[in-house]
């Protein structure tokens, strides 16, 4: 259990992401928010996809004609027994318990796109819309699963993937409780580091692979230099 701390922050997968990726890029964007990322076709179409797959699940909303391509994939989400909670927000204290989303006392923060809940049993479904299933990552599923323990006592057991809507391929991976909370440890290794910073003040740039093209961290010394691959 993480020890009790004077800095107050939270965290999610994608924000401690960023900071591992560059932690100047991180104070910009999230501590002092003097730049704003704009949004890119890429996460428009993405939000788009996420909006028209929560709507069909949870309404029955027919899907738009030019996302039709994943209609077949998630009919039989639909009939994933048990409750059905779509874009469900989860929060974690940071004494690792359960609370409201924007709580006062929330730390972690994160949102499942398909939570099923059936007696001891869960299902976790999270969407992609990359074009390969190659590189993918299920790191997500691993924080979703701890949290969905938490916030549900009768869970023991999880089913979880990535469904790739794109590229019609589905990553199964699946979680206990007995085995998996303990996984925590790892979590809370990489959080101190970003405790760590806010406690400091200390932001260094770390140069990386969006430095050449895409860090709208513009006035930062690597900023469009090389390719950090």
């Amino acid at each position: 259990m993480p020890q009790e701390s004077t800095i107050k922050y939270s965290w999610s997968y994608s924000s401690l992401d960023l900071f591992k990726q560059c932690p100047h890029k991180y104070y910009r964007l999230r501590v002092i928010k003097d730049i704003t990322e704009p949004e890119s076709e890429h996460m428009r179409y993405g939000k788009e996809v996420h909006l028209a797959a929560e709507e069909f699940i949870r309404d029955g909303k027919p899907i738009p004609e030019k996302f039709s391509f994943m209609r077949e994939l998630l009919e039989p989400v639909r009939r994933i027994n048990g409750k059905h909670l779509c874009e469900h927000r989860l929060g974690l204290t940071r004494a690792l318990e359960p609370c409201e989303f924007f709580g006062k006392d929330v730390w972690w923060r994160g949102i499942p796109d398909f939570l099923a809940i059936d007696g001891d049993k869960a299902t976790l479904l999270d969407y992609k819309t990359g074009k390969s299933a190659k590189y993918a990552d299920t790191k997500q599923l691993d924080l979703l699963a701890l949290a969905i323990f938490k916030h549900f006592p009768e869970v023991q057991k999880i089913k979880a993937g990535l469904l790739f809507v794109v590229a019609n391929e589905f990553i199964k991976t699946k979680y206990s409780r007995s085995e998996h909370e303990k996984t925590w440890v790892k979590w809370l290794e990489e959080t101190n580091r970003l405790e760590q910073a806010l406690e400091l003040n200390v932001w260094n740039p770390k140069p990386n692979f969006s430095c050449k093209s895409w860090c709208v961290v513009t006035d930062c010394i690597h900023n469009g230099k090389g390719s950090y691959r």
